[in-house]
């Protein structure tokens, strides 16, 4: 075993990957089969203040987080590293020991403690105080393969779909986040991930997956500037979003007062320098000090379960709803990937979208939801589709998207949306939407338009 040497301690490495600590005289051993996937180090371990040693050995080598497995008297300092630095640790294994202290601090990470037969009780009994603890008894020739296993865990046992579903109902907006980079080229990424912390001082941070390719420009800039886009600014949002070598080609800014890359026509924008970097899981968490910023009366681009949201249509809806005119209220509704449609008793032979309001009083959306009910449609009315003017009838009419299930058959017509009954909807301006949802439907992307119905055509917002 070489040893190295580095603020005041010494240790041995070998491998590259995500960095697995061996703590305990007799740990070495257990690099057999990991450092061909980690990079794995051995700790000397002073007796003093262990844990202070292995924090200053982590900052000394670059290492945000790490696994540590504890072997013998190693596996007291592993238990109290894991339970003072949880941001520190990712997993925990102990080895062929049972610390005789647990210490009062709660072991957040997934843990494994690996021993015989003698030590099982006391090993079972300690994983047991811990929520992601388990412990099981393997002979030594069993150890390496069990920990190469337990290394591969998820760190989390939420399914990432889920868990993203839920971070998405929190609606936010959206922004740009720009830097000029150590070479002075403009790199940016589209995130939603942005929150104000401090007024005095001023602070803001934002989060950056260490998955991008950007992430260790954005890491060693001297700072960055956050852009908070307008309802104007889809088509921005998405070419940043995208991995297009040309972003910056294809948008207009300018260079800030403090060097970072402003986007055209934000709402806002931030110009900040690097106060802090934060390992956080998956991400870092970049914190700015605010230098300059600036900020309009143009309405944000807001983003919630997957879509943009724009104010303005919203407000749109608003209007058309207090509109003196009549106003029709409708859904686009679907129930095992068919459009569902009812029987338009105006027309012989007709067929109409769930709606109210299109013959005698104007409909609410209260309504809408009590004629789906007496349909025997259990419906989660999603987002805004459409607010248009039909200037033939000079209704007002709004049209939401969303799921159905269908509890009672009753008159419920389902249609596939390759075989839509064009011929029995009630005009062209049903047909023009449901045309457009059809294609957006497609690629699963759905735009949200306002304006007024004219020959079939509705105005897109942006």
């Amino acid at each position: 075993m070489q040893w190295n040497s580095i603020g005041g301690s010494r240790y041995a490495e070998r491998g590259e990957g995500e960095a697995v600590v061996l703590l305990g005289a007799g740990a070495w051993h257990l690099r057999t089969g990991l450092a061909a996937e980690y990079r794995v180090i051995a700790l000397e371990i002073e007796p003093a203040d262990p844990v202070a040693q292995l924090r200053r050995l982590l900052d000394d080598l670059g290492i945000t987080s790490a696994n540590l497995v504890g072997h013998g008297d190693g596996a007291a300092v592993a238990l109290a590293t894991a339970a003072a630095l949880p941001q520190r640790v990712r997993r925990l294994a102990l080895v062929d020991a049972v610390p005789a202290d647990d210490p009062s601090a709660p072991v957040l990470c997934p843990a494994l403690v690996i021993t015989g037969d003698g030590l099982h009780h006391g090993a079972a009994a300690l994983a047991a105080r811990w929520q992601r603890g388990r412990s099981t008894v393997a002979a030594p020739a069993e150890v390496p393969a069990l920990l190469g296993g337990f290394l591969k865990e998820r760190l989390s046992g939420f399914d990432n779909r889920d868990l993203r579903s839920a971070f998405g109902s929190f609606m936010t907006g959206v922004t740009i986040v720009t830097t000029a980079g150590v070479d002075g080229s403009p790199r940016g990424f589209t995130a939603n991930s942005f929150t104000s912390v401090s007024l005095e001082p001023p602070l803001l941070m934002i989060c950056i997956g260490k998955q991008a390719a950007s992430m260790e420009v954005f890491r060693q800039a001297r700072g960055f500037a956050v852009n908070i886009l307008s309802e104007a600014q889809k088509d921005t949002s998405v070419l940043f979003a995208s991995k297009r070598p040309d972003k910056f080609e294809a948008a207009g800014w300018r260079a800030g007062p403090f060097g970072n890359p402003l986007i055209e026509g934000s709402a806002a924008w931030f110009d900040c320098a690097r106060y802090q970097v934060i390992d956080a899981g998956d991400h870092i968490v970049l914190m700015g000090h605010i230098e300059a910023f600036s900020y309009s009366d143009a309405n944000p681009l807001g983003y919630a379960r997957g879509h943009y949201i724009t104010l303005g249509l919203e407000q749109a809806a608003v209007n058309a709803a207090s509109s003196a005119s009549r106003t029709v209220v409708g859904a686009i509704l679907e129930n095992d990937s068919r459009l569902v449609l009812l029987p338009d008793p105006s027309r012989p032979n007709g067929l109409a979208l769930p709606e109210v309001g299109r013959h005698g009083h104007s409909g609410s959306a209260s309504q809408l939801h009590d004629l789906l009910q007496r349909e025997g449609l259990e419906a989660t009315l999603g987002f805004l589709f459409a607010v248009f003017e039909n200037p033939g009838t000079r209704e007002q009419c709004i049209y939401y998207r969303g799921e159905a299930l269908l509890h009672a058959r009753g008159r419920t017509v389902l249609a596939d949306f390759e075989d839509i009954p064009w011929d029995r909807l009630p005009d062209e301006a049903t047909c023009t939407m449901l045309r457009r949802y059809a294609a957006e439907r497609k690629i699963g992307r759905f735009k949200v338009y306002s304006g007024d119905h004219r020959q079939g055509t509705v105005k897109a917002v942006d």
